[in-house]
């Protein structure tokens, strides 16, 4: 294990650390992890300045109160047609004679940031159109921040030949918590990680009890408020299958040494076993400050940024194994990981068609994971150890997407019949 490849997040190495005050450029401002990581940066803002803002487009009132408070050089929306309207937003958030920033617009305009002048690039995009920044931001030299676990999942041999070790500080609070307990150790020391999961809102529940569950139910989240994607992900226990595969990937350990299991309390986000027997485990009350926090500051951290426990309180901690017949979606995960190239993209282009048919009410519950699995299965084997460009990413997703919406629509006709 020792001679291996260096892993993507490496704990131990503060990749081109700053003096001062950090430039950071914000990708998906105006979702989850913007807001909190805008919070965050407006109480300490001897820490960090942002430069830059990029959304998709759909809350421009919300956009432009941002560039306002941050005093923004530049913000950047997906959609051209939103723009009349965010330059309207702006005049009405600025100061008569005050000058208004740059608008950049259209899918290239987030990739265009990630790569300018600044110290590290938030990367909070949700999907695998986060791609394109994340490699650009890379390959420009600037540390990363990386919310966007798509774009690991579906690029990952491009993104490790784009990171220099170190490069990337992960955001998601599985990831992030992993990056923290492996410090404590080196490479070698390490036994196995261990990735916790709430278990979503149907924890407990058979398949057979899965059948009939609503939108409603599957966005109720016990512990989490996040967006309807990831919210959906998290009921389908996809969003830890795809954090397997991320585990993988930043920190070079093999699939049969990465494991799941069920934390309904969220407060122990992930914990690394080391070869002693002994296990570190990092925990934290359920608040994203924390994370966004160590990808903002490593190696500093940054003080009172999340809440802490209150040890005079009572409290009860379970764990509790992995359902692999209610919730499929690990193992899946786990078998297009270890079969690499598209497939792993093919899966989570797949599912996010499957969860877009199951919110507008066109696929049940069960039928995001049946969809996902049989689309997966026919894409087969995409040949490991061929080269993959960012070409057969996006050529893999669009017939996995194209793929999936037919076998929605099939299952649909067929539930009328």
């Amino acid at each position: 294990m020792s001679d291996s490849p260096a892993p993507l997040a490496d704990p131990h190495l503060a990749f081109d650390p700053a003096e001062g005050r950090r430039d950071i450029v914000v990708l998906g401002s105006t979702g989850s992890i913007g807001t909190q990581a805008i919070d965050l940066i407006l109480r300490n803002p001897d820490r960090f300045r942002v430069t830059a803002l990029s959304a998709a487009g759909g809350r421009v009132a919300l956009l432009a109160e941002q560039a306002r408070q941050l005093r923004v050089r530049t913000v950047a929306v997906a959609r051209p047609d939103t723009v009349p309207v965010l330059r309207e937003a702006l005049r009405a958030e600025y100061g008569p004679g005050e000058a208004l920033p740059e608008i950049l617009a259209g899918l290239e305009a987030a990739t265009e940031l990630a790569a300018s002048d600044c110290h590290t690039v938030l990367n909070g995009i949700t999907g695998s159109i986060g791609l394109a920044p994340t490699l650009a931001a890379l390959e420009a030299g600037r540390t990363l921040a990386l919310a966007n676990k798509e774009s690991l999942i579906v690029g990952g041999p491009l993104v490790k030949a784009a990171a220099a070790p170190g490069q990337i500080i992960p955001v998601d609070s599985e990831h992030a918590a992993l990056f923290q307990a492996l410090a404590a150790g080196t490479r070698a020391d390490v036994r196995k990680l261990i990735v916790t999961a709430s278990g979503g809102p149907f924890r407990g529940r058979t398949r057979a009890e899965l059948d009939d569950v609503t939108r409603e139910d599957a966005l109720a989240h016990p512990t989490w408020a996040m967006g309807p994607v990831i919210t959906i992900n998290s009921a389908t226990l996809v969003n830890k299958g795809l954090e397997v595969i991320e585990a993988h990937l930043l920190y070079d350990i093999p699939f049969e040494r990465i494991e799941v299991v069920v934390h309904p309390q969220s407060y122990v986000h992930s914990m690394v076993e080391f070869s002693d027997g002994s296990t570190l485990a990092q925990a934290t009350p359920p608040d994203m400050h924390g994370p966004i926090a160590i990808g903002l500051g490593w190696p500093e951290r940054v003080p009172d940024a999340a809440p802490a426990f209150d040890w005079t309180k009572a409290s009860s901690w379970e764990f509790f194994p992995l359902d692999t017949e209610a919730f499929p979606s690990v193992g899946l995960a786990r078998h297009v990981g270890a079969l690499g190239g598209t497939a792993p993209a093919v899966f989570n282009a797949a599912n996010e068609e499957c969860v877009d048919a199951f919110l507008s009410g066109r696929l049940p519950f069960n039928g995001i994971m049946d969809t996902v699995t049989e689309v997966v299965a026919e894409h087969g084997s995409p040949g490991k150890g061929t080269p993959l460009t960012v070409g057969d990413v996006l050529e893999a997703e669009t017939w996995a997407r194209a793929r999936a919406r037919e076998l929605a629509v099939k299952a649909t006709a067929e539930a009328r019949a």
